[in-house]
């Protein structure tokens, strides 16, 4: 990665952006493609995890900061500057950790990613040249159809669980994605939308957390109050949108009750498609 050559010391938002994405897709390609049973291979993943992990903070004060940039409210400027001087600072820190996380495992982290890239490589052409002597498509298909059937749980969402769930609708969205066919485009949106629309509530929601401890005001600061007024509204409009996408298109996911087997599950037309495009050539 280009990222891990360079290893800047002030990195922009966009490129760990692209850090975070592509670390995430050799991931989800590394444990599709039954490739993370192997030792080096497992080694490469518990280093690119804390790469991204590390990167994520990162990531989470330029959100921020760019939420707090666009608070307009009158009276309230010596609390926001305090906000975005902590949140710079803060990113400052994280920078400087990924940084030196890089530093200490870059050279047999760039190793293991050209040896095993290399084995991918050879992995998906053997897919490509044989679909029906590899196991890695119908692995796939599998593990797109239990992840579909995991959306359909927990049956209440609040606020305790629905970052956690974020978590699996992003799972399943990154192993469609592996596919060149998708088989359903407008799953895969409704898919992104929630991600994205769950992500932006739990970032303004750590965003009133910090502003919480950061600012002495109390109760009586406006700009807690305003960035409390837009957490609440961004956590029922991700509510919503989860809530959709769940009546819309996961309504055949669940428990048949012709079977015998309990774990048996039934797919929605639109799941079935997006997993099925898979196993396309």
């Amino acid at each position: 990665m280009k990222f891990l050559r360079k290893n800047s010391k002030r990195p922009t938002s966009n490129a760990i952006h692209n850090l975070r994405t592509s670390t995430r897709g050799l991931e989800t390609t590394f444990i599709t493609v039954n490739l993370a049973t192997k030792r080096k291979v497992k080694r490469l993943l518990r280093d690119l995890a804390r790469v991204r992990k590390r990167a994520g903070k990162v990531r989470d004060m330029d959100v921020l900061t760019a939420d707090t940039l666009a608070v307009r409210l009158d009276g309230e400027q010596d609390c926001l500057v305090q906000l975005v001087e902590y949140l710079g600072a803060e990113r400052n820190k994280y920078a400087k950790k990924l940084r030196f996380e890089i530093e200490a495992r870059r050279p047999q982290l760039r190793r293991n990613l050209n040896r095993v890239s290399k084995r991918l490589t050879s992995r998906l052409k053997q897919v490509e040249n044989n679909p029906a002597k590899s196991d890695a498509v119908p692995t796939t298909m599998a593990k797109a159809i239990r992840l579909a059937s995991d959306l359909k749980s927990p049956v209440h969402l609040n606020k305790t669980n629905l970052h956690p769930y974020r978590l699996k609708v992003k799972e399943l969205r990154n192993v469609l994605q592996l596919s060149d066919h998708t088989g359903n485009e407008e799953f895969l949106e409704k898919l992104g939308e929630v991600k994205d629309a769950i992500g932006e509530w739990h970032d303004w929601a750590e965003l009133v957390s910090i502003a919480g401890k950061l600012l002495d005001h109390g109760k009586s600061c406006k700009l807690i109050r305003d960035l409390t007024l837009t957490s609440q509204s961004k956590y029922e409009h991700a509510l919503s949108v989860t809530s959709q996408m769940r009546r819309n298109y996961l309504q055949g996911v669940g428990t048949s009750r012709k079977t015998r087997y309990a774990h048996t599950r039934l797919l929605s037309t639109p799941v079935l498609e997006a997993t099925s495009a898979i196993a396309q050539p």
